[in-house]
């Protein structure tokens, strides 16, 4: 992925990663259109960035991401990154007794549900450009996974199952397909992320994946250094060691 000269969309770019990401792009050199559920938030992010766009999607809503992906075609023709990053994550009870679902369904719809739809809905328009990218935000908890979150977890596993996926059948077109991986990250994702003294500065963690989108244009998984200790215990033959001190720290 080139670092400037794009056209970006950014879901959950009203808050936290997503607004980080908006941010650095637009200094960057590209023109940065941001979907969220909350029109005050995007349009004071958008007020405060001269040139960027906002547009309200609820990606829990099948339909309308479909007439939202038309609209953004139309009045954005230059379309050619898409950043699926919009997400929720909750602290689920699996032994409660009578277990409430609706959680846990909630996280599939936004997490998993939400990207795999906007996708179908721009991929038609992505192949007609002569280059573009469809960029997922998994988390290091798709390789080991924190147990009090298991919905969450899970879908993000699928998002890196389905990224892998979607990137072979793309690998004879001109779009490619970019896997974010954040670590813990000092954002509102949760009550306490943003404060929480394990989770990486937000700041720091959009510095160090804008370098490594500059310097590792062609790279399929970004990964900054923190969520490495996540991504690869497996390979590395610690994996058991990592899950028990990651839910020790939680």
């Amino acid at each position: 992925m080139n670092i400037s000269g794009n056209t970006i969309l950014i879901t959950g770019g009203n808050s936290g990663i997503g607004q980080g990401l908006a941010e650095a792009f637009h200094k960057a050199g590209n023109k940065v259109i941001i979907a969220g559920r909350r029109r005050e938030a995007l349009e004071a992010i958008t007020a405060a960035h001269r040139g960027m766009s906002a547009d309200v999607l609820d990606v829990d809503d099948a339909e309308a991401i479909k007439t939202f992906a038309a609209k953004v075609i139309a009045e954005h023709p230059s379309l050619n990154v898409v950043i699926n990053n919009a997400g929720i994550m909750r602290d689920e009870d699996l032994l409660a007794d009578p277990l409430d679902l609706s959680d846990a369904e909630a996280i599939i719809t936004t997490n998993l549900l939400g990207p795999i739809r906007l996708t179908a809905a721009l991929l038609p328009h992505l192949r007609r450009q002569p280059k573009a990218t469809v960029m997922t935000v998994s988390s290091g908890l798709a390789f080991v996974p924190l147990t009090r979150t298991p919905t969450y977890n899970a879908t993000k596993a699928a998002i890196h199952s389905w990224s892998q996926s979607l990137r072979h059948q793309l690998k004879d077109t001109n779009v490619e397909v970019v896997e974010l991986a954040p670590p813990a990250v000092a954002t509102p994702l949760q009550p306490g992320h943003d404060t929480n003294p394990n989770s990486m500065p937000l700041a720091d963690y959009i510095a160090e994946v804008m370098a490594l989108i500059e310097t590792q244009p062609n790279a399929e998984e970004i990964l900054v250094e923190r969520v490495k200790f996540l991504r690869f215990a497996e390979a590395r033959g610690d994996y058991d060691q990592v899950f028990s001190l990651l839910n020790q720290l939680h």
